[in-house]
Formats: structure tokens, C-alpha cells, sequence
């Protein structure tokens, strides 16, 4: 994807950016491909790739949610910043805070907020089930992508949901794991309210974007130790 073709393609999904926000993405890119010299941050390393399954992929989740309406989100398993940092670049007023377990990603997500000047976004070097102990009904949505199954990702992500907030789970074909998950929806009080399938331009790969709202407060024994949560999925 090229990024006349990117901006094509945002204008289909009606997202408008800025010459401002096309540099930052190059930036952002250029600060990728240098890190990615050095430590593992993605196997995807063509510049139409990357503003293709990162840049243009993080941005479909415009297609179940309003972000302009949104006050603040939460990216689980962030990794190299998809698609928090993307959100970031694309919608400045949202105050986003990014967690990933492993500590180099941080370091990364900390220089490309630097080096792009990002503010009101955060970082934080956690286990997901481990800060959702004492951050619980925090975030109006939270947002994971290909981080792990979806009744797994349900533990982890709907207890710092806010009650009437979303999560939303950015997935390739899903429709397995959504039919394992329909205990996890009843214990967590959560219900799925939009499964939005679609194919990626130029490649036409599978995507499915599953918005899934939160009903009541969580449980406080959700979530759940990392041992229970994989062992013994809800």
C-alpha cells in the first residue's frame, strides 16, 4: 500500500488526516524499521506492508466505534504500538495508556512518544491480569489485537472495561473462538454486540473486528492468576 493508496483507503473508511499526521506516521515508521534492526518488534518490514497490516489495520476499528466520542482507551499487548500509537496520531484528544509485558516494547513505545512529541499516552510494563486487579471499570474501551483467544482475552480485558463500555478485539477469522467463548460472555456479564468481517485491501486477507460491551461491574475474582487464565480458560 502506498501512501497515496493509505490515504484512498482512510477516505473509503471516512478517516481524514493531516500533513502533520502523515509525517508522524513516518516517523513512526522510520523509528520501526531502526529498532526493528535490533530487537524482534514485528516481521512485517516493507513499508506498503507495514502502512497496510499496521498503520491502515489499526484504523478499521473506526468501522464499530466513534472515536471522536471516546474520552480515553486502553491497548492490551500493545507490542510495537498497534494500534494505540496509530490511535494516538490519528485522534489526539484521546488519552491512551499502553501495556505490554515485555519491557524492550516499552522502551520502544517510550521513544516513539517521545520522538513524536505524543501527550496524555502512557506506558505501562505489566501482566494484563495483573493490573486489572486495581484498575477495574477504568477504560470506555479497551482494544486488543492478535494478542491471544478471544475467551482468554475476555478475562483479561473486561474487568478494567468500563460497565457500558466496550471491548473490542481485532482478529483474523474468528468465528471458532467466538463460539468458545460464550461461557466466558455469560460469567463476565459481557455480550457480543457487532462482529464486523471484512477483507484487507490489495491483499484481501481476513479481518474481524468484535465489539463486545460490558453489562455489570466484574466479579472481583476476575481476572483471574496467569497459570488459571491458561489452564483452565473460563
Amino acid at each position: 500500500m502506498t501512501k497515496e493508496e493509505f490515504i484512498e483507503q482512510l477516505n473509503i473508511i471516512n478517516v481524514k488526516i493531516s500533513e502533520k499526521q502523515l509525517k508522524q506516521l513516518e516517523d513512526y515508521y522510520n523509528l520501526l524499521i531502526q529498532w526493528n534492526k535490533v530487537m524482534n518488534l514485528t516481521a512485517i518490514t516493507t513499508k506498503e506492508e507495514i502502512y497496510l497490516k499496521h498503520f491502515y489495520d489499526s484504523l478499521t476499528i473506526t468501522k464499530v466505534i466513534n472515536l471522536h466520542d471516546i474520552d480515553n482507551l486502553c491497548d492490551v499487548g500493545s507490542g510495537a504500538g498497534f494500534p494505540g500509537i496509530v490511535l494516538k496520531i490519528m485522534y489526539p484528544h484521546l488519552k491512551i495508556t499502553l501495556i505490554d509485558s515485555l519491557n524492550k516494547r516499552i522502551k520502544f513505545l517510550d521513544e516513539v512518544i517521545k520522538k513524536l512529541q505524543l501527550k496524555n499516552i502512557q506506558t505501562i510494563h505489566t501482566r494484563i491480569e495483573e493490573y486489572g486487579i486495581n484498575n477495574r471499570e477504568k477504560f470506555d474501551i479497551v482494544v486488543a489485537r492478535a494478542v491471544a483467544s478471544l475467551n482468554i482475552l475476555l478475562e483479561y480485558c473486561i474487568p478494567i472495561t468500563k460497565i457500558d463500555g466496550y471491548f473490542i478485539a481485532m482478529k483474523a477469522n474468528s468465528n471458532e473462538e467466538i463460539k468458545n467463548s460464550i461461557q466466558s460472555l455469560k460469567i463476565l456479564d459481557a455480550q457480543i454486540v457487532n462482529q464486523t468481517v471484512f477483507n484487507l485491501p490489495k491483499e484481501d486477507s481476513l479481518r474481524t473486528i468484535i465489539k463486545i460491551k460490558k453489562n455489570k461491574k466484574t466479579k472481583n475474582k476476575y481476572p483471574r492468576k496467569y497459570s488459571e487464565i491458561k489452564n483452565k480458560p473460563l
